[in-house]
């Protein structure tokens, strides 16, 4: 594990986990830009309506558990962990925007902040690691503390959603700003079950978002990969 100081393992974590960092997330909208052409999500409170179940029973709060196991494993586990969590994606365009990011945020650590866990992970096949499993991998090996990790995570998880409502859909800054103050504590609740929870019991459910997701496979006009 990389030393680093309090101040510099949380300049990396913001870094890492800022809407700049190049993962490519803002190509993806997480099955929302179906759900919108669906009118399931429509404004602030239907945004917040349907952002809230992805962090108590879906793929949010799954991430989020992964992203401790990713912390928490050592380097032999990584592939393990991250099969379980591709598992997890219950459609197509789940899996490439988990896997895909997985290797942009592994590229990026290993040319900027090389250390030998990520040119570790650097060496394996394309889709071989999930996202959150390589950021919380990462993330332990340059010394971010753990609950650290998982909140911010967790806040760019929806912060990355509610910028893709703000784009897809006639809904203001002011009021994307106001989603994402109403999710704070569905955020800290989040963070405070993923930490408690056993990773080989991990469930996600939010067959809305799912079905929004195959949907979004065959939408005529598309912004977003998924």
């Amino acid at each position: 594990m990389i030393m680093a100081t309090d101040s510099q393992a949380l300049q990396r974590l913001l870094a890492w986990l800022s809407p700049s960092f190049p993962v490519g997330a803002f190509t993806f909208s997480h099955a929302l830009e179906q759900a919108i052409e669906a009118k399931l999500v429509c404004d602030a409170a239907s945004s917040q309506a349907w952002l809230v179940p992805l962090l108590r029973h879906g793929s949010g709060q799954a991430d989020l558990v992964f992203v401790c196991a990713g912390w928490r494993c050592e380097h032999a586990d990584v592939q393990a962990w991250s099969e379980l969590a591709l598992a997890m994606a219950g459609t197509q365009e789940l899996r490439l925007e988990m896997t895909a990011q997985g290797d942009a945020f592994i590229a990026a650590i290993d040319a900027a902040w090389p250390c030998d866990a990520s040119r570790q992970l650097a060496a394996l096949a394309p889709g071989a690691i999930a996202y959150p499993v390589a950021v919380g991998h990462l993330a332990q090996a340059h010394g971010v503390e753990l609950e650290a990790c998982v909140t911010a995570y967790a806040h760019a998880f929806v912060a990355n959603l509610v910028s893709a409502i703000v784009r897809a859909l006639p809904l203001g800054q002011t009021d994307g700003q106001r989603v994402l103050a109403g999710m704070e504590e569905s955020v800290s609740d989040a963070v405070v079950r993923a930490m408690a929870a056993d990773p080989d019991a991990v469930t996600a459910s939010t067959p809305y978002s799912d079905l929004c997701s195959m949907q979004h496979e065959h939408q005529y006009s598309r912004l977003f990969r998924s």
